[in-house]
């Protein structure tokens, strides 16, 4: 047995048995040059995996790009650009016009200008409906811009309840005129049919001529209320109205609303009863001269834009509502810091710039802005002097972030 034990010396079992101090010995020089292998083998790097055709693909795992199914490729994460940078090279900053300046200290003047909308008076605006159901058996105005007066007829009316209540009317007047107050008081019924009659839109002179008329029209003309244009027309001959339905709207120009958005950073440079000036381009730069009468109490928090309103005088006609204005208001003149207004990007979220942070690499910074004079607009906050800022180039810069980011730097800054 002994000598079948020997005569296998390279069965690793039996060797171990015979010698287990060589056993120990191969297993140390063993781990010596597993370590020794080991150390040269690089460590292997935190990346992240993204598409060299659209960098704004970014995965913890290979793969293929959900977008156009190439492979991904690795990109060490030392290499991630900060939330809100970028960086671009010197042939981007050539191409994309890519221009900047110092921030310094300047004056804002004392006009600030702000594009507004003639709108009509909603004061001064007429809405007839009909106070009894009917069929419309004609229409006298049936187009929008046409003007009448008070007292123009508008349309005619054929209603069964109506003609009644004529009918009641005409008789009860005769029976006063022939037979008098003796046993029954025709007196009050004429008085209660006349009564009806006004209720549902018959005038004075049309009640008056029904005690003239044998046998009452079975169509009645009903007329306008007030002086305007016709904004809106909602019936047509031969349909059939219910009781309160609207039949068109007028408009009266004799005073007419400049209305204008105003950002919240420029509330404070205006106040109530502030002395504006409205031109109106379409009329050669006419201006009128007027104040602020109305500032909306309730702000947007969208957009965080206000509404400021000026009422205007029409004796001519000439203003029409549709029609773009510029609003120059006086405000004072004071020390602040300034930018160009293309350096300025705004959105729904707020007001931004992209301020260089060393040669080639920007960085998005949310400011508060003010009053805005021409090419020129305040800066209120979120910069100061000395900060070096993109003048011209900003959308371009967003459009590449967005870009190669697949989101606006907007998202994820607090607000």
């Amino acid at each position: 047995m002994k000598n079948k034990l020997f005569s296998l010396p390279f069965q690793p079992f039996a060797w171990a048995l015979v010698c287990p101090a060589l056993v120990v010995i191969l297993f140390i020089s063993s781990c010596n040059h597993s370590s020794t292998n080991s150390s040269q083998v690089p460590a292997k790097l935190d990346v992240y995996y993204t598409c060299s055709m659209h960098p704004q693909v970014k995965e913890e795992h290979p793969g293929k790009c959900p977008i156009c199914q190439m492979e991904l490729i690795a990109v060490p994460k030392t290499s991630m650009k900060s939330t809100g940078e970028i960086h671009l090279n010197e042939q981007q900053i050539r191409l994309g016009n890519i221009k900047v300046d110092t921030i310094r200290s300047g004056n804002i003047g004392d006009i600030m200008l702000l594009t507004g909308t003639l709108n009509f008076n909603e004061q001064k605006l007429s809405s007839v409906s009909t106070r009894v159901e009917g069929r419309v058996e004609k229409l006298y105005v049936n187009k929008t811009g046409d003007y009448v007066h008070k007292g123009d007829p508008l349309y005619d009316l054929y209603s069964e309840p109506l003609n009644n209540a004529k009918q009641e009317y005409a008789t009860a007047w005769k029976e006063q005129i022939s037979i008098g107050n003796s046993l029954i008081n025709y007196g009050a019924i004429v008085e209660s049919a006349k009564d009806k009659l006004a209720l549902w839109g018959i005038s004075q002179r049309q009640i008056e001529q029904l005690s003239q008329n044998k046998l009452p029209s079975t169509s009645t003309t009903f007329f306008s209320p007030a002086d305007g244009y016709v904004t809106a027309v909602n019936i047509q001959e031969g349909s059939y109205v219910s009781e309160g339905a609207p039949v068109m709207q007028l408009a009266d120009l004799s005073t007419i609303w400049a209305e204008a958005q105003v950002f919240t950073t420029q509330l404070s440079s205006l106040d109530a009863n502030s002395q504006v000036s409205v031109q109106i381009p379409a009329l050669g730069n006419l201006s009128i001269n007027g104040c602020i009468d109305f500032e909306n109490p309730e702000i947007n928090p969208d957009t965080h834009i206000n509404l400021v309103r000026i009422t205007l005088r029409n004796p001519n006609n000439q203003l029409h509502p549709g029609m773009p204005v510029y609003i120059i208001a006086q405000s004072r003149q004071h020390h602040s810091i300034t930018l160009p207004v293309d350096a300025v990007l705004t959105d729904s979220k707020g007001s931004t710039v992209w301020a260089q942070i060393k040669p080639g690499v920007y960085a998005i910074r949310m400011i508060t802005t003010g009053i805005t004079e021409g090419n020129t607009i305040e800066i209120k906050s979120g910069l100061q002097i000395g900060d070096i800022v993109v003048t011209s180039g900003a959308y371009l810069i967003n459009s590449e972030y967005i870009f190669e980011n697949g989101s606006t730097p907007m998202e994820g800054m607090n607000m």
